[in-house]
Parts: structure tokens; C-alpha cells; sequence
């Protein structure tokens, strides 16, 4: 079951910050969101670790990823957790602007979930985070936390 287990929002961009966390709420879809600026800070949650140490125990019910970002990217943080045996299981979906054939297939062989590209209108891009969270954090059924 999900538990309301967070969600995991990997974006630098404010905008797209602030549109997804309205759009989720909008929505009722009740996970925490956390927000990491950079992948860096999404390694830094998901090993619990620096300002994570802290935090309650237990993997996200989906990590939305965005793919290019400073210090660590989008598929940086993909192919670490793909590699770790307990970080595997967690859904990911990359939500990005890139259309680059090269970035989907990429994702792709580092094993995510779904390639989502961002609608650049307010309205699509509100309905495309709708039906994420709906489907990620309500109906699709995660892994138990405890499989390793």
C-alpha cells in the first residue's frame, strides 16, 4: 500500500516547482512533496544524508526527475539508484523539456519508469502533472518498502 509516502520532485526551476505543487494539490493528491533543487540534494534525500539525515525513514512512491540540472543531472541520479540494490525498486519518471532522442534513450537504458516531456502551456502542463500524481501516487500499486 502507499501510505502517503512522499513524492520526490527533482526540478531547478521555480516555475516548475510552483506549478507542479499546485497542480498536485489541486488535485487532492495528498503525498508530501518533496523538492530537491538539484540532483545532488535527490542523492542527498534518498541515502539520508546531510540536511536528510533526519528524515522519517523509507523510499518515495515515485521521484518526477527532471533531466537537466546543475551540480549533479537528471540521468546521473537515474543511474546511480538503478545501480543500488535498494534504490532500484522506486518509480521514476523523467519530466523534462528535452526532446533530444538521445536523453529518451539514455533514460531509457539507465532504467526509467516513463519519459514525460513538460507541455509548455500553463493548462497542458497542469494536466500532464495531474495525471502523474494521480497515477503514480494513487492508483499505480509501489513496491513494500522493506524489499531488498
Amino acid at each position: 500500500m502507499n501510505l502517503l509516502r512522499p513524492i520526490l520532485l527533482v526540478e531547478d526551476n521555480l516555475n516548475d516547482v510552483e506549478l507542479t505543487l499546485a497542480a498536485l494539490k489541486q488535485n487532492n493528491v495528498a503525498n508530501e512533496v518533496v523538492v530537491a533543487r538539484h540532483g545532488g540534494e535527490a542523492l542527498d534525500f534518498l541515502y539520508q544524508r546531510g540536511n536528510f539525515e533526519k528524515r522519517a525513514p523509507g523510499n518515495p512512491v515515485v521521484i518526477f526527475l527532471d533531466l537537466k540540472m546543475p551540480k549533479v543531472d537528471g540521468l546521473e541520479v537515474l543511474r546511480q539508484m538503478k545501480n543500488d540494490e535498494i534504490l532500484k525498486i522506486i518509480p521514476v519518471v523523467m519530466l523534462t523539456s528535452s526532446r533530444e532522442e538521445a536523453d529518451l534513450i539514455k533514460s531509457y537504458q539507465f532504467g526509467v519508469n516513463a519519459y514525460v516531456v513538460k507541455p509548455v502551456g500553463f493548462d497542458q502542463f497542469t494536466d500532464a502533472i495531474r495525471q502523474l500524481g494521480i497515477f503514480w501516487a494513487m492508483l499505480n500499486e509501489p513496491p513494500p518498502n522493506n524489499i531488498q
